[in-house]
């Protein structure tokens, strides 16, 4: 009996010291977003120079542990650590022209967050899509570091409100005439929707998706093509 309560207030002291972690490292996210980030461009320079809050942030994020059954909180979590850890690989070799040039930069270099030591491409494959297969809004807030990726925003993303800040960044994206370019009956969408299409055609077609969240339609017999990736640093120049 004293052992099962003994795992019990061990359990419940893991439980309110990831929960109460979880409230700081977003509030304390906020605050370096802010800081380090205007008109979704990156201060690269400025976080090279003290990393010490970036540091301390991925520190608290390899010690929080987030459940599924919770997913907001799980998606919020790893939004943004994806775009924290992100920043450190571009800061731990800063100045550089763009994160593919970075060795390993996606596939190789790992980050311990939420306990599980993984890449970026795993993170956002295995952790996020794997799970929530349903989610195409993941590819709007996840942000690679090359200014073809949508931008940055300057906060943290929250469980509370993530619904209102994933439908926000969507909407931004697919109404932005830089990233979806329509010429009468043709438009050219980001090569995110060719490397991830089956995420934006489980319910139609990749305009059936791109106008559920614009106000200028884009004609349903539309010819469709895909622009080059512009992977240059998204820095504040």
């Amino acid at each position: 009996m004293k052992k099962i309560i003994i795992v019990l207030i061990v359990t419940f002291a893991q439980l309110g010291f990831s929960q109460g972690n979880m409230a700081d490292f977003l509030a304390k996210s906020d605050t370096f977003f802010k800081t380090y980030i205007s008109n979704g461009r990156v201060n690269y320079g400025a976080i090279k120079k003290d990393p010490t809050s970036l540091d301390q942030l991925l520190e608290m994020a390899s010690a929080i542990r987030v459940s599924k059954s919770k997913p907001k909180t799980f998606q919020a979590f790893y939004i943004n650590a994806y775009n924290l850890a992100v920043i450190k690989g571009v800061v731990n070799k800063y100045p550089v022209k763009a994160p593919t040039s970075i060795k390993g930069f996606f596939n190789k270099i790992t980050y311990n967050l939420g306990g599980k030591v993984t890449t970026l491409n795993d993170l956002e494959n295995k952790i996020l899509r794997k799970n929530f297969p349903n989610e195409a809004r993941f590819h709007f807030v996840l942000v690679c570091a090359g200014l073809g990726c949508p931008p940055i925003i300057a906060s943290a993303y929250k469980p509370a409100i993530l619904e209102q800040q994933l439908q926000r960044q969507t909407r931004k994206s697919l109404n932005n005439p830089n990233f979806i370019k329509v010429k009468g009956k043709k438009v050219q969408l980001s090569q995110i929707f060719e490397w991830y299409k089956v995420d934006f055609t489980r319910n139609g077609s990749e305009i059936d998706f791109v106008n559920k969240f614009r106000k200028d339609k884009i004609p349903a017999d539309a010819k469709v093509s895909y622009y080059p990736y512009n992977w240059s640093l998204n820095k504040i120049k």
